[in-house]
């Protein structure tokens, strides 16, 4: 049996790499451990535990006010001596995240081939997601399987001097997630999110990205404001991230308002059966616009930039900007204007099947082949 070493350490990684790891487990050629480096503590056990995961290794890093620098340290040193345990033939790791970066490097320096899910995306700005779009190039440069989520994705590392033969598009474990969270009878986990008025229209917010802090984030709540006070039909709520400075202009800008709901960071399950019955999402989330599409949400991304490109070609989502005119025009277009929301909302989902996961072992054990 070859042994699979997944690594991982915040919430988003968590959700899509958890069907990953369960399709792992089913495989009886292959042997799965999991070490978790709790880069996010609180968010990750959100959804480990509902999941009834539990890792083999458990770094739990996560320091308060902890620097780029701080994580990247401490996983070094704290998987090393779990890869020299281990003793894995392959590692895995996801997308883009310090974790990813740190854990891709310690299996480069033992000699471990590394697989990387969601590889390929790319804004070409090194800034823009800050420091994602670094850290999966830097996984790109010592990873040996790349399993890209869509085939721009695919080309982009082709364009890299990948080789094709190491490259296979399985469609993002996102998607696959959603089958083990969506609930048509859903209790939501957050109590107030029970009590909200579903007959109006609600519009959905995140916002939380490192270039969206300051400017940007005070002009897309006075975006949010305008729209609450111009359309009364509508229902904000707007999922606070743990960050303050992401959700400290909300809390100043609108915590008085009675239509705008600011609620803390949401559970997965939650935020997934909230985009279920949403009218409109606006985010400058990577994965709600992978998700969206999956519930026909159409999707304001709030971005001067996007490395998901395939939803703007797929007519899913329009990307915005972060001034606070382009966003509410945006907006409004899509709660004025039925023939354009309805293009949106039926647009097909570029991001995959549901069976990515599936097509990831397969990948691995033609690798071993």
């Amino acid at each position: 049996m070859k042994k699979i070493l997944s690594v991982f350490g915040t919430r988003p990684e968590a959700t899509k790499m958890v069907p990953l790891v369960l399709a792992l487990e089913a495989e009886p050629e292959l042997k799965s451990y999991l070490c978790v480096t709790a880069q996010h503590r609180e968010l990750l056990d959100q959804v480990l535990n509902p999941m009834g995961i539990k890792p083999d290794y458990d770094l739990n890093i996560m320091t308060h006010g902890q620097s780029l620098a701080d994580v990247t340290t401490r996983v070094l040193a704290g998987l090393s001596p779990i890869m020299a345990d281990v003793k894995p033939d392959m590692l895995l790791v996801h997308g883009d995240t310090i974790t990813t970066f740190a854990a891709s490097l310690v299996a480069f320096f033992a000699k471990i081939p590394v697989g990387h899910v969601e590889a390929g995306l790319r804004t070409y700005d090194k800034f823009r997601p800050y420091p994602e779009e670094v850290n999966r190039k830097l996984v790109s440069a010592v990873a040996d399987l790349f399993f890209a989520p869509t085939e721009q994705a695919r080309e982009n590392l082709l364009k890299e001097n990948i080789l094709e033969k190491a490259i296979t598009v399985t469609g993002n474990t996102a998607i696959d997630f959603l089958k083990y969270a969506v609930k048509d009878n859903y209790n939501f986990e957050r109590e107030e999110l029970n009590r909200l008025d579903f007959s109006k229209r609600i519009v959905l917010i995140t916002a939380h990205r490192n270039e969206n802090l300051g400017r940007p984030m005070e002009a897309i709540c006075q975006a949010t404001l305008r729209l609450i006070e111009n359309f009364p039909d509508t229902q904000v709520v707007w999922a606070l991230h743990p960050n303050k400075a992401a959700s400290g202009p909300a809390r100043r800008i609108l915590s008085n308002h009675s239509r705008i709901l600011l609620t803390e960071a949401l559970c997965p399950f939650d935020i997934i059966n909230l985009m279920k019955r949403t009218y409109l999402l606006l985010t400058d989330s990577g994965g709600l616009q992978e998700e969206a599409p999956t519930f026909d949400l159409p999707t304001v991304v709030m971005r001067e930039v996007t490395e998901r490109p395939e939803g703007l070609n797929a007519g899913t989502m329009v990307l915005a900007g972060v001034e606070e005119e382009s966003i509410y025009n945006h907006a409004v277009k899509l709660l004025t204007n039925e023939d354009v929301y309805n293009k949106m909302a039926r647009a097909k989902n570029p991001f995959g099947d549901g069976h990515a996961s599936g097509r990831i072992v397969q990948a691995i054990l033609s690798f071993f082949a």
